[in-house]
């Protein structure tokens, strides 16, 4: 098997630290969600949405690359 340990760590640890800022952005984006303009707040969720799912899809495929070698 030549899955790279070190990149496999990094990947497990980069998971936790994912979920961390996801909950840390999602609670400050609800505090300060009712001070902004609607057109902030678009633009606020829709940046957080594509971070969090380009984030979440890039360690899926980190982890399925590294264990099947590809």
């Amino acid at each position: 098997v030549l899955a790279s340990l070190p990149l496999q760590v990094m990947l497990y640890f980069n998971v936790y630290y994912f979920l961390a800022w996801c909950l840390a952005e999602g609670m400050m984006l609800q505090l300060k969600y009712h001070l902004l303009a609607w057109h902030y707040q678009f633009l606020l969720v829709t940046t957080y949405l594509i971070l969090s799912l380009a984030e979440g899809s890039r360690l899926y495929l980190g982890y399925l690359g590294n264990l099947q070698e590809k």
